[in-house]
């Protein structure tokens, strides 16, 4: 194995734990990681078709290169677990400024996500 292929594996795998990451945080980018992972696997193809096998990495792959947006599922599940989050660390913080922060994530996130799930092509068709 070249050095570049070995170099590239690796950082596939430290970009996939940082987006798989995204499962547990909430407002963490997942999909820019599942994408630099993929991008570094390229050079690998086994463990490139090793990883579309799994359908939460797949997922992101596939919407993103074929710009079809996000499920309706994705979209219940990112903002159930966002809003649940940030709810949470606003039962447990005490300082006003976090209060006030929180809410303005929650809110430009919600947007983001909701942005993301339209998807490019689907208003395009005539």
């Amino acid at each position: 194995m070249r050095l570049k292929t070995i170099l590239l594996t690796g950082f596939g795998f430290f970009f996939l734990v940082l987006g798989a990451a995204g499962l547990i945080i909430p407002v963490w980018p997942t999909t820019p990681f599942v994408l630099l992972a993929a991008a570094c696997f390229s050079s690998a193809p086994r463990i490139k078709a090793r990883i579309m096998s799994i359908p939460f990495f797949r997922e992101h792959i596939v919407n993103y290169g074929q710009r079809t947006g996000l499920s309706r599922k994705t979209v219940l599940i990112s903002l159930v677990w966002l809003w649940g989050m940030l709810l949470l660390s606003m039962a447990l913080t005490h300082k006003a400024r976090t209060l006030c922060i929180l809410p303005i994530i929650g809110l430009t996130v919600t947007c983001h996500i909701l942005l993301m799930a339209k998807g490019r092509n689907k208003g395009t068709e005539e």
